[in-house]
């Protein structure tokens, strides 16, 4: 989605301006979903002689393409996007491991002489790359182990339930179907008796890691954005392919928990009605962006119209 004409001037100088004073600072374009992120950051990247950074849970995997926003093709040639289509669908992507992708490709971008551009609407993500977040208890496999046998033999409800008795916060938080973070809660637990929803009320978010500013796009006309997303990309064939991850084994992938995706996935099991699938979008897509303006009204963003 381009920026209107009338409005890029204006959205794009003070990142610009900051940029100039302080070549050193890394920009970071949050902002709600349908915003147009990704085509302001592809454009001051392609001004400034910058790459974009994309910091967005359901781009960042492969096979997730029509749903999920990715640049587009004539974005792609205007500014490099790196962390688009990087990890296998079944591969687990945390806070911690995505700082980790987003440091090295930091790094090569700033030794290439190169400005990078961070991108995303994955707040917790971008959070925990400019600020790092605090030791996390380790994995253990054991658990995660019992997790899966209690999804194989009693189903997904059953894992949730048993998060439930232990930490409500966080089953109220994740759905069933997200077995990922409903067994790392879990684990959480079982492994240290503290409760995931516990550390995230504290935040749990280290010292600074970069200097940076956050900027984000002031929209009024964000509801009819989202309906001009949506008809898009099932005019793009999401439902076929939301079919065929299914088929190719992904139901049980993060992503597929993902807006959209996920009632894209329900509507195949024949629990949304193709009548209502299109308003089943577009009302959870403006559940989750009103969300993400209430976290974004607790950082420090620079808001741009």
């Amino acid at each position: 989605m381009a920026l209107p004409p009338p409005l890029r001037t204006l959205v794009i100088d003070p990142i610009l301006d900051v940029l100039a004073r302080d070549p050193g600072v890394l920009v970071c374009i949050v902002g709600q979903t349908a915003s147009g992120k990704t085509a302001l950051a592809t454009e001051v990247a392609a001004r400034v002689g910058g790459e974009v950074v994309t910091a967005d849970s359901v781009q960042i995997y492969k096979e997730f393409d029509v749903g999920s926003g990715k640049p587009t093709p004539d974005e792609r040639a205007r500014a490099p996007h790196h962390l688009v289509s990087t990890l296998d669908p079944m591969s687990a992507c945390d806070a911690s491991r995505f700082a980790r992708l987003a440091d090295a490709v930091i790094a090569d971008v700033r030794d290439r002489g190169r400005v990078p551009i961070v991108c995303g609407g994955t707040f917790l993500w971008v959070k925990a790359l400019v600020q790092g977040l605090a030791p996390a208890p380790p994995a253990d496999e054991a658990l995660r182990e019992k997790h899966r046998e209690i999804v194989a033999r009693d189903g997904r409800a059953a894992l949730h339930a048993a998060l439930a008795k232990v930490d409500p916060a966080s089953a109220a938080r994740l759905h069933p179907n997200d077995v990922v973070r409903v067994s790392r809660a879990l684990e959480v637990f079982e492994s240290t008796g503290e409760k995931m929803s516990d550390l995230l009320a504290s935040h749990a978010f280290g010292e600074a890691r970069h200097r940076a500013r956050l900027f984000a796009i002031q929209r009024d006309d964000l509801r009819e954005r989202i309906e001009r997303r949506v008809d898009a990309f099932l005019a793009a064939g999401w439902i076929d392919e939301v079919r065929g991850l299914v088929a190719r084994g992904r139901a049980s992938a993060r992503a597929m928990g993902s807006v959209g995706y996920k009632q894209i996935a329900a509507h195949l099991r024949g629990e949304i009605p193709e009548s209502e699938l299109r308003g089943a979008i577009v009302r959870a897509t403006r559940v989750f962006a009103r969300r993400q303006r209430t976290w974004l009204g607790h950082e420090p963003v620079t808001w741009l119209s």
